[in-house]
């Protein structure tokens, strides 16, 4: 469904998917099932989207038949299967560990700040990605238009996440107070120390659009196996220090490992790892520019009340000037409404409308 474009029934499976899981969650909740409500909320929308995507996809399985050609296909597979399993390991000993040496309290602090702040930044991964992948695929014949792609991709899902990323770690206690109330108070420095993670979460994960639209699964696979085990001994350094060193060692590893993997993702494809370098440079600084305008206006901010009322002056200064010094400041201005132009977000000026007619006469 995806190499077929088919995304509208796509997010409705997903929404119907998340609709049922919270109303199964809070039905759960409301008749004393404590935790476990949490458990129905985690297994139902895995269940309903299977569900949902056999409906829609209408596929029906056969006997199985020789001649089909499919071992290329099942080594694909089979190494993003592995890809996967390994980061899924690699990504939950740190509360393995916490779970077995600080005990439950402790093990659900982390993993609720974890969840919270990892939450924006995989959706958007998972959402840009549903759609550039397939793009990318259908493009992997023509270098200079899948770099082309892949870079102002991966531009704008960074313009997105680095101010997101840049907000939990300056509001770490209010975003906590706000999303998961006055008793969390405890998540919020785990909240801040993970912020350097998402980053690189938020650096390196939109690769795997490229390796896997280029056929290089193998590598990404290879790029798990060499980085878990870093992570891991990250995990392990801060164990003896409690939730805040394991965040610490999370956060220091990834973040090492960051410009390593840029490089070795990249190596032998249409992009190099100084353009993709390059893509990260506006973003970042404009977001630093951006982070110094709340911070210069912190006593203020820190004398509004309620908690949701500080958090949404302050965001709005980061993220308004943030906008400003990117789209302007940067002369990023063309490049973001030009992409949303393309997808069709963003209205075409006359010029353009002049040149998509011109480009239609002649298709």
């Amino acid at each position: 469904m995806q190499r077929d474009m088919r995304f509208a029934a796509l997010a409705i499976v997903d929404v119907l998917s998340i609709v049922v899981s919270v109303v199964l969650g809070v039905g759960m909740a409301m008749a004393g099932q404590g935790y476990w409500a949490l458990v129905g909320m985690i297994v139902c929308p895995n269940v309903v989207g299977l569900i949902g995507v056999w409906i829609a996809g209408g596929w029906m399985p056969v006997a199985p038949r020789r001649g089909t050609d499919v071992i290329s296909m099942l080594k694909y597979g089979g190494a993003v299967t592995l890809h996967n399993l390994v980061a899924y390991l690699a990504f939950n000993v740190d509360k393995v560990l916490l779970g077995r040496f600080w005990g439950a309290e402790v093990l659900g602090i982390y993993g609720r700040a974890y969840q919270l702040i990892n939450m924006p930044t995989d959706n958007l991964n998972s959402t840009i990605g549903m759609v550039g992948f397939p793009a990318l695929s259908r493009l992997q014949n023509d270098p200079p238009r899948l770099r082309n792609y892949f870079l102002k991709g991966y531009g704008l899902f960074l313009s997105l996440v680095m101010p997101i990323t840049m907000a939990c770690a300056l509001f770490a206690e209010d975003i906590v107070r706000v999303f998961l109330g006055p008793k969390w108070g405890a998540a919020a420095p785990l909240f801040r120390l993970m912020a350097p993670t998402i980053f690189t979460f938020a650096l390196v994960n939109p690769l795997s659009w490229l390796m896997l639209a280029t056929g290089n699964a193998a590598r990404s696979l290879k790029i798990a196996l060499v980085v878990s085990p870093f992570v891991i001994l990250g995990y392990a350094a801060g164990l003896s220090y409690g939730p805040a060193g394991v965040a610490a060692g999370f956060s220091i590893a990834t973040a090492l490992c960051a410009v390593p993997v840029i490089f070795w993702a990249t190596h032998g494809t249409p992009v190099t790892g100084l353009d993709t370098l390059k893509v990260v440079v506006r973003p970042l600084l404009s977001v630093l520019i951006g982070a110094g305008a709340p911070l210069i206006a912190w006593n203020f901010i820190q004398s509004l009340n309620p908690v949701l009322l500080r958090l949404t002056v302050a965001n709005g200064l980061l993220f308004g000037v943030y906008a400003v010094i990117l789209l302007f400041g940067m002369g990023q201005k063309d490049v973001y409404f030009g992409l949303l132009r393309e997808i069709g977000i963003w209205p075409l000026t006359g010029r353009r409308k002049k040149e998509k007619s011109v480009e239609h006469g002649d298709a």
